[in-house]
């Protein structure tokens, strides 16, 4: 055994940022009989699973490897999708941290026989964390905005980071403050 330090590991921490284009992706569906509620519109878990699909192909895109869903917030459905829809759910990369990106997602439909402008009908920020081969977390590239609208949606993505930190603290609060107090559930 020797006194010497550890030999110093490369230096991981840079890492070449992707343009916000660069895994910017559209997925589109018809909607059929069987994605249908009790009202006989559009199931809002189907919506959410492509939302979720699209947002995962867009964080794998930009991280170069897989990425798993972390949390969905602010999941807003604007207007019912019905049968014979064609919808189509645009998503992309807001925002980056060392593992995480928040991929901000908007959903719009449009008759699949008409020939008038889509109509947004939901919206929806999901964070995903990058993962190895082992499912730790890995190192992702950072989002570079293109854009003035993509430079606003990072910004509005970090104000959204801040509050699910600060919101999760203060759960973490309580919970030590209960149980503390005896008060477990």
């Amino acid at each position: 055994m020797t006194d010497q330090a550890p030999a110093a590991e490369p230096d991981t921490a840079h890492i070449p940022g992707k343009p916000t284009s660069a895994s910017r992706t559209t997925l589109s569906h018809i909607m059929t009989h069987n994605d249908t509620n009790l009202l006989g519109t559009v199931h809002g878990g189907v919506i959410m699973k492509l939302v979720d699909d699209a947002a995962g192909a867009v964080a794998g895109r930009h991280s170069g490897g897989p990425a798993v869903t972390a949390s969905m917030d602010e999941m807003a459905f604007l207007e019912p999708v019905r049968v014979g829809d064609l919808v189509h759910v645009k998503a992309q990369v807001n925002w980056t941290g060392r593992t995480s990106m928040e991929v901000g997602v908007r959903v719009l439909a449009e008759r699949w026989n008409e020939s008038a402008p889509p109509t947004q009908v939901g919206s929806a920020y999901l964070v995903f964390a990058a993962v190895d081969a082992d499912g730790k977390p890995r190192r992702v590239p950072p989002v570079l905005p293109e854009t003035e609208k993509d430079r606003r949606r990072c910004q509005e993505a970090q104000i959204r980071r801040t509050h699910r930190l600060a919101r999760r603290r203060a759960i973490m609060e309580l919970r030590e403050k209960r149980a503390a107090e005896g008060l477990d559930d």
